[in-house]
C-alpha cells in the first residue's frame, strides 16, 4: 500500500513539471544557507515587470549557477571572472504603459563580486550610465538594489544592460530587473 500511495504521489509530482516553480537548492548546495528564504522562486509574484535571466540577451559565455542565494527564479549567471569587456547582458521588459519606473536590479553578494559593475539604463530622455558594488549586500529584501527612478515609453524601448569592462579578477553577476511604476514625476 505505501508503495502505490508513493507511486501515485511521484505520478502526479511529474505530470506537470514545467509549470512548478524551481526547487529550492539545499543547504549543502549553497555557500550562505541563511540566505535561502530570500530566495524568490517565481519572477511573477513579484510586483512590477520582472525581466529574469533566462529573459535576458547575452553577449559572451555566462555560467548558470545557484551557490550564492539569494536569487530571482531558477538561479543566476556570472561571467566566470574572463573575457571582460566582451560580455554583457540586457533585459528588455515589455512595460504595458509610458510613465516613471523605479529600476531595481537583483544581485547575490559576497567579497568575490565586482564592486564597480557598469550598466545602462536606455530610458525615455536618454541613456544613464552607473556603477554598483556587487560586493556589498543589496539593501531591498537581502536580493535588490534600486538604480533610480526614470521614465519610459510604453512597449519594449527600454532596457537596462550590465557589462563587465573594468572589473578584472571578480565575478560580475546577472540575476533579473525589476521596473515598479511610479507615483514620481
Amino acid at each position: 500500500m505505501h508503495h502505490l500511495v508513493l507511486l501515485l504521489l511521484c505520478s502526479c509530482l511529474l505530470a506537470d513539471s514545467s509549470d512548478q516553480l524551481p526547487t529550492l537548492p539545499s543547504p549543502d548546495q549553497v555557500d550562505i544557507p541563511e540566505n535561502i528564504p530570500f530566495i524568490v522562486p517565481s519572477p511573477d509574484s513579484l510586483p512590477g515587470v520582472v525581466v529574469d535571466n533566462t529573459q535576458a540577451t547575452f553577449v559572451g559565455i555566462w555560467q548558470h549557477s545557484i551557490h550564492t542565494p539569494p536569487f530571482v527564479g531558477k538561479g543566476y549567471v556570472h561571467d566566470m571572472k574572463e573575457k571582460k569587456g566582451q560580455k554583457s547582458a540586457t533585459f528588455t521588459p515589455h512595460l504595458p504603459i509610458q510613465g516613471m519606473y523605479e529600476v531595481r536590479l537583483a544581485h547575490n553578494s559576497n567579497i568575490r563580486r565586482a564592486d564597480n559593475v557598469p550598466l545602462t539604463i536606455k530610458h525615455a530622455k536618454g541613456v544613464s550610465w552607473m556603477w554598483i558594488n556587487q560586493s556589498d549586500p543589496a539593501p531591498i529584501d537581502k536580493l535588490f538594489r534600486s538604480l533610480g527612478i526614470f521614465e519610459f515609453k510604453q512597449g519594449d524601448e527600454g532596457s537596462v544592460t550590465i557589462l563587465t569592462q573594468g572589473t578584472p579578477g571578480k565575478y560580475v553577476i546577472v540575476d533579473a530587473v525589476q521596473f515598479i511604476p511610479s507615483q514620481q514625476e
